[in-house]
């Protein structure tokens, strides 16, 4: 489960470095390289905003350590 764990992690990264990109340039990266709003590109928000639910869980399993 580690490797899901590091997955889903780095793709929440990902996503948050495209919310800066927006933030400061006005630049979506998952629109410039997946087209605007295409399948692709939604498939790609969906996934990464589903990473982070995922990681919620993250709170419960830090604590426990």
């Amino acid at each position: 489960m580690k490797w899901f764990d590091n997955t889903a992690l780095t793709l929440v990264i990902l996503g948050a470095i495209n919310w800066l990109l927006i933030g400061i340039f006005q630049f979506d990266l998952v629109s410039f390289l997946f087209g605007e709003l295409s399948f692709l590109s939604r498939a790609v928000y969906t996934i990464i905003g589903l990473c982070g639910l995922y990681l919620i869980s993250l709170y419960g399993r830090i604590k426990e350590m």
